[in-house]
């Protein structure tokens, strides 16, 4: 109960301290009660009744919050300072915003500095190693790559990858669409905080927020540029022509058969063909932005285009990205705010076979050195298999061309109908037409090659989707008490997809040239020579939200989350799911028991328990189509006939996967806020695991063509681990700063539930072997199964008393040969004594980052790890002539000579069958990024105009510390099951750049 003496009517005016201009919406309010009011457009206000001894708070985003006391004051004229630092606790938290200090649950943000340092051609790049529990690997170290993310472990049989949330709307289009020097933040949400978007946020979710002008702001024009040369981090260590023949002579010989070089002295070639493939080639990028804004008005304007070649074949394998963005931010009335922005981007390409076998560099690997790099037909040559051809002939016959146009954007609309009521519709869409061609030639690599074409061939792609996603919302903010802040965030979600392709092929091009490669020139007919298809998809969502934030005495904070989902992906059975979620926060040193010190600056302790789902599978999978084929014999003078029958077996059952998130965390800040951490315990175990191929009895006809078992709700895997995060960071003078971050996670991953069958397999090692990764309770997903090694046979009377490895490759084994360990002790070796050699899942990720200035000039490192996995090598072709690694000189030549490699013989051995032989620590610790800036002194620059000017180098892919043999030890399909295997990986380029950043 409040009693006064006096009180009195103010009036006042709060404008920006540092430009002068008035602020719009300043929350003004009397401490201690819910009286209060905002400023108006030219920033005035006014309080009616105002006790005397009351105390005015100042509060405003983005702004140093204000307390004057109204017997003190003789006017009511304030001016706010900016603080950079509130700016940068504004966290994304989907369908809103909060300040850090009250989120409850567990966010990762990367900033726009953090981009700008490690100026990335691919946007993905920026969370390796700066955001914990997120592990960022490539596909490819090809031009244009995607790259993979996961969201603290791998959970699920299907697609892992996280949702994309560009501007509040969809987005599917692949990081490497957007150019990185738009982004302002990158937001992950890693827990239940996701559960506002249901069906979709199972494997977390990923929010991009686009640069915005400011208002009030001349414009201000940027320019950057940078150039850049790549090359590769390494070459395999293989055998030079010398050792190649020594070694394959030694095959022969121990087989008892005829050497194929018979004079070592007298070998006419000794070709490197890494050195033939691998290139030095650039990487050109040019950004232009304006932004600025007036009262009313704030814009954005950006333009870029990056050219990047690839370190294989330059000239046959290239990206070039051109984007263009606009934002406009306009305030039509006091109460209605309209923003609209638009994003279009195009990427065009081409490709060489950069992954598996086949590929280019698994044609370099495995040539031989005596074959001379002119030699287009190896017919006359040393047998290589039906596989291995010559790489730059492989080259000089690739022609593709790719191209994507994308155009993304969304309208927004903002009515705050009564005082803490605001209204929000959203529409964002995306576009994209995709038109790609590829050009076979008729060429004849050797006798038998699988490369081989005895006619030309082109292919044509066509393919436009369109999706767009409509969301309304309302949200309620009101302050009942004086001391419990309520906010209301309820609204509805549609969102619809719609594809359709039209592709064909034809042979018999003109000139069997690509640039006559066109199915209207082309002149073949008939079955066989002319193809065609389409296709037509459909999808949609409808959904309901609900989301309520209560923050008492701004010390205990609570959120509760609840969503519905209609899926058309799913059948009428379970077309319908509820995805709920709670969080809560204590604000410990808000507390007088606990209260802030000089060293505890402040403390939250916060937890959230929720349910998502992940919906990633095909269209209709519960309807049966007549996608198959069978064979009919309508009477005994008639014969078979062709017809359709029952595809993939239907299941009117099949629902999402359903992820339930727990975490537990702290977040601390030490020493007059100097130091950050932040500790979390997590628990991400996802049931009903969409699982397809359960064994299903043979009477249902799957084995016909084009059937198959179906898709079931089938399984379960659980990710539990920690994450840490530590930030130090201190302006120690006026010339000099530093900062440091680390983080740490560890990732446990067991599967714990398979319904109808024993084990899932996937996966590719060498030609016809069986799958190498399974997925089975009680192991982690995707694990490496193989026959496990005990060193190597050095006398037939070790031979003799080790159980029989007859039954592996028929044959008896002999001395020199690989010793496999009897797993099961049946006193045989066979393919039931294949067991747990490996795992392709990190044990522990962690990222190092520091960077400092001193007066100016400025650096910074980022670096991050990878520890615990494994990785297959599965670059070596299994014939008897191809090259080999240089460590296959270490073989096994006698007793005593080596326990690690094998002997060398073109007869049967089971050496070559999948075991931990081929399986290699994948641990690793990258230097990601090294720069050194010179920021050129403003005062030099007042006389032209110019702003700022920065002058930087740096390393990209600097330095990996790493024992695994192959190329890259991020090498990956990233595959749930099959991933962790090296087919022959592209290798990431290392990159040394020089920049220029212009500010007018």
């Amino acid at each position: 109960m409040w009693t006064y003496s006096q009180e009195k009517d103010i009036e006042g005016n709060v404008s920006d301290d540092e430009s002068g201009m008035p602020l719009l919406g300043v929350n003004v309010i009397v401490e201690g009660t819910s009286t209060g009011t905002t400023t108006d457009f030219d920033g005035n206000f006014t309080l009616k009744s105002v006790p005397n001894d009351a105390t005015l708070i100042f509060s405003y985003l983005g702004f140093k919050t204000l307390k004057l006391k109204v017997a003190e004051a003789s006017d009511f004229n304030v001016k706010l300072a900016s603080d950079t630092q509130a700016l940068d606790d504004v966290v994304v938290i989907g369908y809103g915003k909060s300040s850090k200090r009250k989120v409850t649950g567990a966010v990762s943000t990367v900033n726009s500095e953090s981009i700008q340092d490690l100026e990335p051609v691919n946007a993905a790049t920026a969370l390796q190693g700066t955001s914990a529990g997120v592990n960022v690997t490539p596909q490819s170290g090809s031009p244009g790559a995607e790259s993979n993310i996961r969201i603290r472990g791998v959970s699920t049989n299907g697609n892992s990858s996280p949702l994309i949330i560009l501007n509040g709307f969809q987005y599917d289009g692949g990081l490497n669409s957007i150019n990185p020097q738009d982004i302002e933040t990158i937001t992950v949400l890693k827990d239940a905080q996701a559960a506002i978007y249901g069906s979709i946020g199972a494997n977390g979710v990923v929010l991009i927020e686009t640069k915005k002008g400011s208002k009030n702001t001349a414009p201000e024009i940027t320019y950057n540029t940078y150039v850049g040369l790549q090359e590769t981090t390494r070459k395999l260590p293989l055998l030079n022509s010398n050792e190649y023949a020594l070694l394959i002579n030694e095959k022969y010989a121990n087989a008892g058969q005829s050497l194929p070089f018979s004079n070592l002295n007298n070998i006419e070639n000794d070709t490197d063909w890494q050195d033939a493939v691998l290139e030095t080639s650039a990487v050109v990028s040019n950004n232009f932005a304006i932004r600025g804004g007036s009262e009313k008005t704030n814009y954005s304007f950006s333009a870029s285009h990056l050219d990047q070649k690839g370190i294989v074949a330059p000239d046959k394998s290239n990206f070039k990205r051109t984007t263009a963005n606009l934002s406009i931010n306009t305030e039509v009335k006091d109460y209605l705010n309209i923003q609209a922005n638009v994003i279009f981007t195009n990427n065009r390409s081409q490709g060489i076979n950069s992954f598996g076998l086949g590929s280019v560099l698994f044609n370099a690997l495995n040539i031989a050195p005596t074959i001379n790099q002119n030699r287009n037909n190896l017919d006359g040559t040393i047998d290589l298999g039906n596989e291995v051809v010559n790489p730059l002939t492989q080259i000089n016959n690739t022609f593709n061309d790719f191209e994507s146009n994308r155009l993304s954007g969304n309208v927004v609309a903002e009515l705050e109908y009564i005082q803490d009521f605001e209204l929000t519709a959203r529409y964002g869409f995306n576009s994209s037409k995709l038109n790609n061609r590829q050009f076979f030639p008729e060429f004849n690599f050797g006798t038998g090659k699988v490369f081989n074409r005895p006619v030309n061939q082109v292919d044509l792609d066509q393919q436009d989707f369109y999706d767009y996603t409509f969301d309304l919302f309302n949200t309620i903010e009101k302050t009942f008490f004086g001391e419990l802040d309520v906010t209301n965030t309820t609204g509805l979600t549609v969102f619809r997809s719609h594809g359709e392709g039209l592709f064909g092929s034809r042979t018999g091009v003109l000139r069997n040239s690509y640039d006559f490669a066109d199915l209207g020139s082309a002149t073949g007919v008939g079955e066989g020579n002319q193809t065609n298809g389409s296709f037509v998809s459909e999808f949609r969502r409808l959904s309901y939200f609900t989301r309520f934030e209560f923050d008492y005495q701004d010390k205990y904070l609570f959120s509760a989350i609840l969503r519905r989902d209609t899926s058309s992906r799913f059948g009428p059975n379970n077309s319908t799911g509820w995805f709920p979620s709670v969080t809560a926060g204590w604000l410990l040193t808000e507390e007088d028991f606990i209260g802030t010190n000089d060293i505890l600056n402040f403390a939250k302790l916060r937890a959230s328990y929720g349910e998502l789902g992940n919906d990633q599978i095909g269209d209709f999978l519960f309807l049966s189509v007549l996608s198959g084929e069978a064979e009919y014999l309508f009477g005994p003078d008639q014969g078979l006939t062709t017809g359709q029958a029952l595809g993939p077996l239907a299941n009117p059952s099949v629902k999402w996967e359903t992820a339930k998130k727990l975490d537990i965390g702290l977040d601390l800040q030490l020493f007059n806020n100097d130091l950050d951490i932040t500790l979390d315990y997590y628990d991400n175990t996802r049931e009903d695991l969409l699982i397809p191929g359960i064994p299903t009895s043979g009477i249902f006809g799957i084995a016909a063509p084009g059937s198959s078992a179906p898709t079931i709700n089938a399984g379960t895997v659980k990710n539990t681990g920690f994450e840490a995060t530590l930030g130090y960071s201190k302006d120690f003078s006026d010339d000099f700063s530093f900062s440091i971050n680390y983080n740490v996670s560890t990732i446990d991953n067991e599967v714990t539930q398979i319904n109808g069958a024993e084990f899932l397999e996937g996966g590719q090692f060498s030609v016809g072997q069986q799958p190498p990764s399974r997925m089975e309770v009680g192991l982690p997903l995707g694990y490496f199964y193989g026959l496990k090694t005990d060193g190597i046979f050095q006398s037939q009377a070790e031979v003799e008393a080790h159980p029989s490895q007859s039954q592996l490759a028929g044959v008896e084994a002999s001395p020199g040969d690989l010793r496999f360990v009897d797993t099961n002790g049946d006193g045989v070796i066979s393919q039931d004594d294949r067991t747990y050699i490996g795992d392709p899942i990190p044990d522990v990720t962690m990222g190092l980052n520091l960077s400092f200035t001193y007066k100016n000039f400025d650096f910074s490192a980022y670096s991050f790890a990878n520890l615990g996995n494994e990785i297959v090598r599965n670059f070596e072709r299994d014939q008897i002539n191809v090259n080999m690694l240089s460590r296959r000189l270490n073989r096994w030549t006698g007793p005593g000579t080596s326990s690690t490699e094998p002997r060398v013989t073109t007869g049967a051995t089971a050496n070559k069958l999948f075991s931990d032989y081929f399986v290699e620590d994948g641990s690793f610790l990258r230097i990601q990024t090294i720069s050194l800036g010179y920021n050129v002194p403003v005062e030099n620059l007042k006389a032209f105009g110019i702003n700022g000017v920065k002058i930087y180098a740096k390393v990209d892919n600097a330095f990996t510390f790493t024992e695994y043999s192959g190329y890259d030890p991020t090498a990956s399909t990233g595959a749930p099951i099959g991933g962790g295997i090296d087919l022959g990986f592209y290798p990431l380029p290392r990159t040394y750049t020089l920049g220029l950043n212009v500010k007018l």
